[in-house]
C-alpha cells in the first residue's frame, strides 16, 4: 500500500510491504523493517536498525504530530486510493496537482507545458473500465508540466499534470 506523506511540509511517499508488528516498508529510497507494538494508547515502541524509540501520537484537527526523542514532525496521510472532492484540485500555495482518480490509461493529452489554461478546461484524458474521464483544470494559470504521455497506464492518485 502505498501513501503519500506530508513532513513539516516537505512531500514524501512511503509504500508498506507488510504491516506492523514486523513491518516492512520502503521510504526513502531504501526498504526498511521495524518491529512497531503500542506501548499504551497513543505511544509506540519501535525497533528500527538495532535502536528502540518510543514514539508519541497526538491528533489535531489538521494533521498528526509524531515526537520522537524530543523531536517534533507534523504529518499528514494521504491514501491516494480514496477519493474526496479535494484530492487533485488547488492547493493553498495556488498550484493545482491533477490525480488519476483511478487506474487507467491516458488516452490523449489535451494542453501541454506552458499553455495557459481557463477554469473546467480539460488537461487530460484517462480511460478506466473503458469509460473515458476528462481531467480538467478547476482554476485559470499555466500548466508547469504534464507527468505522464499518451499511452501510460497510470495508478489512483498518480500526479498527471501540475498547473501553476
Amino acid at each position: 500500500m502505498k501513501l503519500r506523506l506530508t513532513i513539516d511540509g516537505a512531500r514524501e511517499e512511503i509504500e508498506i510491504l507488510t504491516p506492523a508488528p514486523d513491518c516492512r516498508f520502503y521510504f526513502g529510497g531504501a526498504e526498511h523493517a521495524a518491529e512497531v507494538d503500542l506501548a499504551e494508547p497513543g505511544i509506540y515502541s519501535v525497533l528500527l536498525d538495532g535502536r528502540s524509540y518510543d514514539a508519541r501520537v497526538d491528533r489535531t484537527e489538521t494533521a498528526t504530530v509524531v515526537t520522537i526523542e524530543g523531536f517534533r514532525f507534523e504529518v499528514q496521510v494521504e491514501d491516494p486510493r480514496r477519493w474526496s472532492r479535494k484530492s487533485g484540485r488547488a492547493g493553498a500555495d495556488g498550484v493545482e496537482t491533477l490525480t488519476a482518480p483511478m487506474p487507467g490509461k491516458v488516452v490523449r493529452v489535451l494542453a501541454g507545458p506552458g499553455e495557459a489554461v481557463s477554469p473546467g478546461q480539460g488537461i487530460l484524458v484517462v480511460e478506466a473500465m473503458k469509460m473515458q474521464n476528462e481531467l480538467k483544470t478547476s482554476r485559470a494559470g499555466r500548466v508547469l508540466a504534464i507527468h505522464a504521455h499518451e499511452g501510460a497506464t497510470v495508478a489512483a492518485g498518480e500526479a498527471l499534470a501540475t498547473i501553476e
